[in-house]
């Protein structure tokens, strides 16, 4: 559940110049702060707070990478605002990196030639993403994929998933999400040795469109609170039950899951949604009353939890937490 704690958040807003301006809900005009206080407490445990300076300690002479689609680098903008609010002395070194690498689908976007000679996008089920040799030696990754694997950017499944030379006329998004994650998990299989480095992969984070979705006036800027009643989550996706099978059909302990899905259900209040642009007049504001975002998370935020528990789960890998 999720708790008020007034010692939130873990940066001020305003305090980093690092956040992309379509999270910069403050920035943007959004008046409300009450999602700012707000610290995800599991069922039969407590968090440590993130402390960034100890962060920086676990990762001193190591790199930390995410890999996916915007939502992630959502988290990793918001790791680097923490650990970047928590350095007091600038010129200390922590010979470390945080880096961002995009890949929405884990696999790789394709091209072939269509039947008037013309190129057509296709997507690669059966070859991991094409920057894969950048990150394969990072100490810590944390993948995800989820939200670009939708009935509009996938060409409503015909024509677009390909194997091989084979491309299916037409298959399922799940089913094609199936099939690109067990390309990604036998490449990490093959590729990333377990005891050189901790991989992590990060559940699908809810979104909040009411009376529509993203490309139909979908909106959630009236929504300042989060839910409180569990029976008023929404179903488990199935995206994250394909997640799970192919996780669970891995190696033990290869891959770590961040399920978020559940945490993230409650926070209708946490999206972007009419505050992405600075310095809008009213009437240009409300105009993007049909074009919200419900997806992505103001920063500070959601994806600051997520990072606690990065964190604790590091803690926990390094026998560092006893809680």
């Amino acid at each position: 559940m999720w708790v008020r704690d007034e010692s939130y958040p873990l940066y001020n807003p305003g305090s980093c110049s690092l956040i992309d301006e379509q999270f910069d809900c403050v920035g943007n005009g959004r008046a409300d702060t009450a999602y700012h206080k707000l610290k995800w407490k599991p069922k039969n445990c407590t968090l440590p707070r993130l402390d960034g300076s100890h962060m920086l300690e676990l990762l001193r002479g190591k790199r930390l990478a995410f890999v996916g689609d915007s939502l992630n680098r959502n988290m990793w903008e918001s790791l680097i605002c923490i650990l970047k609010n928590s350095v007091k002395d600038q010129k200390k070194a922590y010979n470390c990196s945080v880096e961002f690498y995009v890949s929405p689908f884990l696999v790789q976007e394709w091209e072939v030639e269509g039947r008037n000679g013309s190129k057509k996008g296709t997507l690669r089920l059966d070859l991991v993403g094409s920057y894969a040799d950048k990150y394969e030696n990072a100490d810590i990754i944390v993948f995800n994929s989820g939200h670009w694997w939708t009935h509009e950017k996938t060409s409503k499944g015909k024509d677009y998933y390909q194997e091989g030379s084979h491309v299916y006329s037409y298959l399922k998004a799940t089913e094609a999400f199936r099939k690109a994650l067990t390309t990604w998990g036998r490449w990490i299989e093959a590729r990333v040795d377990p005891t050189k480095s901790l991989v992590f992969f990060r559940g699908y984070s809810a979104s909040h469109f009411n009376g529509g979705q993203w490309n139909s006036g979908g909106q959630c800027d009236s929504e300042t609170e989060p839910i409180e009643n569990e029976t008023s989550l929404s179903i488990y996706l199935p995206w994250m039950r394909v997640v799970e099978s192919v996780l669970k059909g891995m190696r033990g302990g290869v891959v770590s899951y961040l399920n978020v899905t559940r945490m993230t259900d409650y926070r209708k209040d946490g999206h972007p949604s009419i505050y992405r642009r600075r310095s809008m007049s009213d009437d240009a504001r409300k105009s993007l009353s049909s074009s919200q975002d419900c997806s992505h998370w103001c920063l500070p935020g959601v994806p600051d939890a997520w990072n606690e528990i990065l964190y604790a789960q590091l803690l926990m890998r390094l026998n560092q937490w006893n809680s």
